[in-house]
């Protein structure tokens, strides 16, 4: 049903050069290297897949738990587990290539050093961007995070601007006090498009044990309940930047999508609801034909930052 109400009008978008056959992309964390889904239903179907966070050296991630369910979406404080560069190049790669879909590698690391160095070994393989998870600590820094203070922010992309080939992706963090500084900073010197937002700092209590629920007591929240918070810097990078964003957190409804895209975002990534709706994309890409039929919407890329003053 969704592959014929496709055909019938354009929900394809091009950001840096590169054509995504829709708007959707599993959200890096929330899709594995894609394989994992694919016993459901087709993955090609997504425009485009942001994979788990990679570093360099292999990472196992946080003690559990490091998930908790709350009324409205989870928390969740992994630790960036993956299996690093060469286990990402030998067992993963493969497996993506033979993808009709766009590939973003979502990058992380401890120093500035760790990003260039992952950025520029990704050069030689088949993935069409970079997306750049600034959200994590600095250790050189007191273990602040890279994508808080404008500075910082400065010195990360620049720095892997250098060394990447590949598009780059900056992704945000919400936990900051002016959302549009930090993308207008990314811009200027040397990202190509904007991803936002990461998930929200939170926490979840145990009233039995008298604990946090987490292991490092505190995770990053993301789903429905920071939806309204993410569509507001959405609307605040489109009003402040030149280059594409790509929007996130709490999509799982067309008409989140539609929401987002009005906000500004070209694209759209979808994490939690992956959870939620083992068949995510297959559901959300029905909706959206369906609702761009009922909105008579026969380009989506026309309702791209298209919100009306109040």
């Amino acid at each position: 049903m969704w592959a014929r109400a496709l055909y019938a009008m354009k929900t394809s978008v091009n950001i840096c050069g590169i054509e995504f056959k829709n708007p959707l992309i599993a959200a890096s964390g929330t899709f594995g290297f894609g394989r994992e889904y694919a016993d459901f239903y087709d993955v090609n179907i997504w425009g485009g897949i942001c994979t788990k966070g990679l570093t360099y050296e292999k990472r196992l991630g946080n003690p559990v738990p490091r998930i908790a369910e709350t009324p409205m979406g989870m928390l969740n404080s992994v630790g960036l587990q993956n299996p690093g560069f060469e286990g990402f190049v030998e067992h993963e790669m493969p497996y993506l290539k033979t993808l009709d879909t766009v590939v973003i590698a979502n990058i992380a690391g401890s120093t500035i050093e760790d990003y260039c160095r992952l950025a520029e070994a990704l050069n030689a393989h088949d993935i069409d961007m970079v997306e750049l998870n600034i959200s994590c600590p600095n250790v050189k820094e007191g273990g602040l995070a890279f994508g808080v203070r404008p500075a910082s922010i400065k010195n990360v992309v620049s720095s892997v601007r250098k060394h990447c080939k590949k598009p780059l992706i900056v992704k945000l963090s919400p936990n900051v006090s002016d959302i549009a500084e930090n993308a207008k900073v990314a811009e200027d010197n040397g990202a190509d498009a904007i991803s936002l937002i990461n998930t929200v700092g939170g926490m979840a209590v145990d009233i039995y044990t008298r604990q946090p629920i987490l292991a490092r007591s505190i995770g990053g929240l993301s789903g429905p309940a920071i939806k309204p918070i993410a569509l507001k810097m959405v609307w605040q990078v489109y009003n402040s930047v030149k280059i594409p964003i790509i929007g996130m957190g709490g999509i799982s409804s067309a008409k989140d999508i539609l929401e987002f895209m009005m906000c500004g975002a070209s694209l759209v990534q979808v994490g939690t609801y992956n959870f939620t709706d083992p068949y995510a994309p297959v559901t959300l890409l029905d909706g959206l034909t369906k609702l761009m039929t009922d909105c008579k919407i026969l380009d989506i890329n026309t309702i791209i930052g298209d919100l009306k003053a109040r």
